[in-house]
């Protein structure tokens, strides 16, 4: 099995979109099923977290079982987004791989509305792996873009995420094979240096 570079963009995606996945509380979920977007009682004035990765999803959910985060949804949006939203983005820590210094990243993150976190990435368990996951924060005139420009769709997951919680339990070694297939996503050059993410080549 290759190694997973510890800062890797993985995802499930086609030529033109990307998914990525949000969880929350009911009535933000069924208002924006019905509207194919994120509206009130969404609150566009508040960052709003994205996660390319499913289980990273899961971890902070609590599978769809904590407060608020009773109903997961599977955004797909637009590659031409998500790339725009990380090429305007800034680490929320200083990284010296990234920045020329912490001043550099001082004025990158208050002109930047828009916050990349690597996390570690988590198993179907829950425990954390040595690479990390993106979570990209939204704020501003991004979540406008997001919700207005970006969004192609929304499905409701949870009756999926619920049986794989239960397989958790009763017939753990039948999950991997149920996950979302997520591949290594075909960064550009220049937004995966802004993120200090390792390049994935585009394929020609």
């Amino acid at each position: 099995m290759l190694e997973i570079p510890q800062r890797q963009v993985r995802a499930v995606y086609d030529d033109a979109t990307i998914v990525v996945y949000q969880a929350y509380p009911p009535a933000i979920a069924d208002a924006a099923l019905a509207a194919g977007t994120f509206v009130p009682p969404f609150k566009r004035e508040r960052m709003t977290w994205i996660k390319p990765s499913f289980l990273w999803m899961m971890y902070r959910s609590g599978w769809a079982t904590k407060p608020d985060q009773e109903r997961v949804l599977a955004v797909r949006i637009t590659r031409a987004g998500f790339e725009e939203a990380l090429a305007a983005s800034c680490l929320s820590h200083f990284d010296r791989s990234v920045y020329r210094d912490a001043a550099a990243w001082t004025t990158r993150k208050r002109q930047s509305e828009v916050r990349v976190q690597w996390d570690p990435e988590r198993t179907s368990s829950g425990s954390p792996l040595p690479h990390r996951s993106l979570q990209v924060g939204l704020s501003g005139s991004a979540v406008s873009a997001y919700i207005d420009e970006w969004i192609v769709g929304i499905d409701d997951i949870t009756e999926q995420v619920h049986h794989l919680h239960g397989l958790l339990r009763s017939d753990p070694d039948a999950v991997p094979a149920m996950l979302p297939p997520e591949n290594a996503y075909p960064l550009p050059c220049d937004v995966a240096q802004t993120i200090g993410a390792t390049p994935t080549p585009v394929a020609a």
